[in-house]
């Protein structure tokens, strides 16, 4: 059955606290982002290797398979657009429509061991990126065709609470969904 997209602009969770997962963007400093994708990436060890990772808990939301695969190409197109900023002046990403990758690419049908290992990769690939981007760099920006702008510092901090975010859904109870 198919998932109603999400069409919401996520850019307020810089401005406000998250007040499903109690993310909080501004507290959270560009040195500590690459330690934070690290300890992202190994919950979602334990959550892909249940038995009942490719289970839908109802009609309208993910599997937790399909969060994980959707946090993996997350971390990998956070990393393109990383490079981007860092060697372009200013540039445009590329529009990524999450739900339509998530059909194209049958999030629902991967295998979850396999996901696993690409998530722990693109995580970690991401977390050096940051982990080498000199402070000087880190007001450098990039922007959405929607208008959104970011620095290198708000991007991670944007970047950061999808992940975070979505280990908290897998781990909801199914009456709060």
């Amino acid at each position: 059955m198919a998932i109603t997209p999400d069409t919401k602009d996520w850019t307020w969770v810089l401005e406000q606290p998250c007040p499903e997962c109690g993310f909080d963007a501004a507290e959270v400093a560009l040195d500590d982002i690459p330690r934070l994708i690290r300890e992202n990436a190994a919950g979602w060890g334990p959550v892909l290797a249940r038995t009942d990772a490719a289970v839908r808990p109802n009609d309208h939301t993910w599997s937790p398979l399909e969060y994980g695969a959707h946090v993996r190409d997350v971390f990998r197109t956070f990393s393109v657009r990383l490079g981007l900023m860092l060697s372009e002046d200013d540039p445009l990403f590329a529009n990524w429509d999450q739900d339509a990758t998530a059909v194209a690419e049958r999030y629902h049908e991967q295998d979850p061991a396999v996901v696993g290992r690409e998530l722990a990769l693109a995580a970690a690939s991401l977390a050096d990126a940051f982990a080498a981007v000199p402070v000087t760099e880190s007001t450098r920006t990039g922007r959405r065709s929607d208008g959104a702008r970011f620095t290198v510092t708000t991007l991670a901090q944007y970047v950061l609470h999808d992940p975070v975010h979505h280990l908290h859904d897998v781990h909801r109870p199914l009456a709060e969904l």
